[in-house]
């Protein structure tokens, strides 16, 4: 992906089929869908891809087994379907991870069990592995640091885990080779309207301060949980209450498991599930479920929701963390819908809801990473029935998402001993995948903030240096983006 050539696409006033609001899950999987069933697309991102919720996940590719307690079997069941879309479309990031639930009492494996077996049920494929019950000796053999007074054994099962904001640049590329325009740092400042309807957007290019008109009969707004920003400036009097919920995860050393296992508490004090999964050689434990009345784009985790996590998983591991283990904290906000303000979060499905506005305008919230293809799917063609466009079925059920770093040399010699960050690495983000700052890098094309705050600081000046060479930006822009990137750092105070 290059910005600058697909920025000059936009001089030729060409009219595209589709236009998508946001470069996270849910725009991506748009653009991907509708590009591979031959349409034009361009999507614009007002900062970068996954900038928001599409990199803060609990990196899982699950049913939701939290939803079977609660009735809501036909979400885990298309849940469970993408599932194994995923991990057969994009192999190189979707892997099988096993979870502990540990038990300590037999009433309680044996009512898990049951649940799990459903779970499978639902499942009806042999792509993940069945669940099973296992007695205390296996359930220490698996999670070795598992606390092991009055252990009973517990039940086993196995979900998807992915690389979330890597999973998004992928989609990415692999929509640009169906020929999708896609440009991160441009903002849609305002609709162009005829008759009413809707023709296009005004969008800023925040990079060059440039305005550019574009065209199109189909807007599609996948920005979440900032999804009534868009809708006001259609003048769309939102019936739907976007609720957005704020999960907070800890990252932490792999040796408050010990092992390739994960555990799984089903009900934490407040009754939500909690997990420590095991991911990029470290532990993300999560997640909490606060609702927040004003969304921002870096929120902020508050120290009662990382002693609400380290109190709950404490109960679980026999050597468990402590404030000072903490080596990163991340936040997401899920764009949760609601049919009324007073509705708690926590009882909130990630079922998605499309509106279409009076102007035309399709809106797409809720949903997880989990359903993003199915949720594209259903906004294309929703899109398609009300437009003069020839209709065609989506393909995006048999694409095969491309590996972005499959040509990349993984043996050159890594700038930490943490994680992995080469220099080559960091040259091909910026030619190829659109890096224009630090936090790009840093957060999204690698993981190195969201698994080490120390340790990205300490590279950080050699990662902005190789950056400047590449970008020929000169040592005012260096510090600024330092000053930037240490301010963003601070935000998540441990």
């Amino acid at each position: 992906m290059n910005r600058s050539s697909n920025i000059k696409l936009l001089n030729n006033n060409k009219k595209f089929d589709f236009i998508v609001i946001g470069g996270g899950a849910s725009g991506l999987g748009c653009a991907l869908d509708a590009s591979s069933r031959g349409y034009s697309v361009i999507l614009l991102e007002k900062f970068d891809f996954c900038k928001g919720t599409s990199s803060r996940s609990t990196k899982l590719i699950h049913g939701g087994v939290r939803y079977l307690e609660k009735g809501q079997i036909s979400l885990v069941y298309e849940a469970l379907k993408e599932r194994d879309v995923l991990i057969k479309n994009a192999p190189h990031l979707v892997k099988q991870v096993g979870f502990l639930i540990p038990v300590y009492n037999y009433f309680l494996k044996f009512y898990y069990f049951f649940g799990l077996k459903i779970y499978d049920f639902i499942s009806g494929n042999l792509s993940f592995e069945k669940s099973r019950t296992v007695n205390r000796e296996s359930a220490i053999k698996l999670v070795p640091n598992v606390d092991k007074e009055k252990l009973k054994g517990g039940v086993v099962y196995f979900d998807g885990q992915f690389d979330d904001s890597r999973l998004g640049i992928d989609i990415a590329l692999t929509s640009e080779i169906n020929n999708a325009v896609l440009i991160n740092y441009m903002s849609v400042e305002s609709l162009i309207k005829v008759n009413g309807k809707i023709k296009g957007v005004i969008a800023h290019d925040s990079v060059n301060n440039n305005n550019f008109s574009i065209n199109s009969d189909n807007v599609i707004n996948a920005t979440g949980v900032f999804s009534r920003s868009i809708m006001e400036l259609d003048s769309n009097k939102l019936k739907t209450v976007i609720r957005p919920s704020q999960g907070v995860h800890l990252v932490v050393d792999k040796c408050f498991l010990n092992g390739n296992f994960g555990i799984l508490v089903p009900k934490t004090s407040d009754g939500r599930v909690l997990f420590a999964v095991p991911w990029q050689d470290h532990v993300i434990i999560g997640t909490t479920d606060t609702v927040v009345d004003n969304p921002s784009f870096n929120p902020e985790s508050t120290q009662e929701e990382i002693n609400f996590i380290l109190e709950n998983i404490k109960n679980y591991l026999e050597v468990y963390p402590l404030k000072e283990d903490i080596k990163s904290v991340f936040v997401g906000l899920r764009p949760l819908v609601a049919n009324n303000s007073s509705s708690k979060s926590k009882d909130l499905s990630r079922k998605h809801k499309i509106i279409v506005s009076e102007s035309g305008m399709v809106s797409v919230i809720g949903g997880k990473w989990t359903t993003y293809r199915r949720m594209a799917e259903n906004v294309i063609d929703l899109t398609l029935k009300k437009t003069k466009l020839p209709f065609v079925n989506s393909k995006t059920s048999d694409l095969k998402i491309k590996n972005g770093l499959s040509d990349i040399d993984f043996s050159k010699k890594s700038l930490s001993d943490d994680f992995f960050l080469s220099e080559e690495m960091i040259i091909h983000y910026v030619n190829n995948e659109m890096a224009l700052n630090l936090d790009d890098i840093m957060s999204r094309r690698s993981r190195c903030l969201f698994l080490n705050i120390k340790e990205s600081i300490r590279i950080a000046p050699m990662v902005v240096e190789i950056m400047s060479n590449e970008l020929s930006k000169d040592k005012v822009w260096i510090n600024e983006q330092l000053k930037s990137f240490y301010k963003l750092t601070n935000i998540n105070k441990i």
